[in-house]
């Protein structure tokens, strides 16, 4: 009975494969004059080497906390980089007077912001419903 037991959950196991992370969604405030940013435009916006848009409307970044999945997920694919090593360089950019994009504790609240702040830009997970943003990319 519990060979029968390992080899259905096995069974299991291999139908399924891994799971799969969830894609990102890159919104902007809906009044942002372009369709869509490069993830190379998304590291310069958020590692905040590029302040403005083009026609000089600030940006607004927006992170998800420090501990969350999407968060983790958008440093390691988009800014190429681990989240210690995001740390340590934010650590040496406040010795520089600069500090990191805001912070969000939901993707609900990251929507919210990005609805109603000119210029902002945040990620959420595809999951969630985008509403009142434009989708600027997509991150597999």
């Amino acid at each position: 009975m519990r060979a029968l037991c390992c080899l259905a959950l096995a069974g299991v196991f291999a139908v399924s494969g891994p799971a799969r992370a969830e894609d990102l969604l890159v919104i902007g405030h809906p009044g942002l004059p372009f369709a869509s940013v490069s993830n190379d435009e998304l590291a310069s916006i958020y590692l905040i080497k590029k302040l403005q848009w083009p026609g000089g409307l600030p940006i607004v970044p927006v992170n998800r906390e420090a501990s969350s999945p999407v968060r983790t997920r958008f440093s390691e694919l988009v800014l190429r980089q681990a989240p210690n090593a995001l740390a340590a360089y934010w650590n040496q950019m406040h010795f520089k007077g600069k500090l990191p994009p805001l912070i969000q504790e939901s993707d609900a609240a990251v929507l919210a912001f990005v609805q109603k702040v000119p210029g902002a830009i945040g990620y959420i997970g595809a999951g969630s419903a985008p509403v009142n943003v434009k989708v600027l990319a997509r991150v597999p």
